[in-house]
């Protein structure tokens, strides 16, 4: 994360919320309060909105760390990491229901809730690049019935399906291939795949998806489109032969 990362601490215990707090801050974290009871901490919560919720499983109080957790994400997704010293298996079970992100056991070692908390960062940062990336790629191409919508420098432009050759992947980026264009597009070969229509297309090979109707020749262990040789893979070729029978 570019930005502090903001963490509210819930533990009834002072003497150990304020070490650990001594603790993050020193690290770089941003304390965002230390809260004893887990109803004053659905209302914290419901204020501030953290970015990380650092919560004792056994607060004392109506709720203890597992309720809090469980009434939180009812209205909020902040990843919860907690601290417990009680490892029986009946807590474990009841807390890892809410997916927490980490488990502290206390007394905690500064070791552990510096990893802990570096793991969750990560996470967090991982997982809100794979959203973004989900995203970009569901606006990077519309499909029609005859054509596709891509993104093409600062506009989205119509390519007929019938026009597309084949389709290559390029780690987490496709490129498709036009007879006179090249379209490169933030998206999975796996996500292209599903948004073509399955009646022109077909995936031949982990990086390669043709248009089906462009194939003039099969080979052994490659065919050909558009004068390009584009391997095929064991696994799709039978397939493929099957459906050239029926056209």
């Amino acid at each position: 994360m570019d930005r502090v990362t903001k963490i509210l601490i819930v533990e009834d215990e002072m003497l150990i919320a304020a070490n650990i707090s001594l603790e993050l801050t020193s690290m770089g974290y941003e304390i965002m309060g230390i809260i004893p009871r887990g109803e004053e901490a659905l209302l914290h919560i419901r204020e501030t909105q953290p970015d990380i919720l650092l919560l004792d499983i056994n607060l004392k109080g109506k709720l203890d760390g597992i309720e809090v957790a469980t009434e939180m994400q009812k209205d909020f997704d902040i990843p919860v990491v907690y601290l417990t010293a009680n490892t029986d298996d009946a807590h474990f079970n009841r807390a890892k229901e809410t997916k927490p992100y980490a488990f502290i056991s206390k007394p905690f070692k500064k070791r552990d809730l510096k990893r802990a908390l570096e793991l969750t960062v990560v996470r967090i940062e991982s997982e809100k690049q794979s959203k973004i990336s989900h995203e970009v790629g569901n606006e990077e191409s519309t499909v029609l019935d005859d054509s596709l919508f891509v993104r093409y420098q600062e506009s989205m432009v119509k390519v007929p399906i019938a026009g597309i050759q084949y389709i290559e992947a390029d780690r987490n980026y496709c490129r498709i291939y036009t007879s006179g264009k090249e379209y490169l597009l933030v998206l999975t070969l796996k996500d292209m795949e599903e948004k073509l229509p399955k009646r022109h297309f077909m995936r031949i090979h982990r990086s390669f998806i043709v248009n089906v109707s462009h194939i003039k020749e099969v080979a052994t262990s490659h065919l050909v489109v558009a004068d390009k040789l584009i391997p095929i893979s064991k696994a799709y070729k039978e397939a493929l032969l099957k459906r050239l029978q029926t056209i």
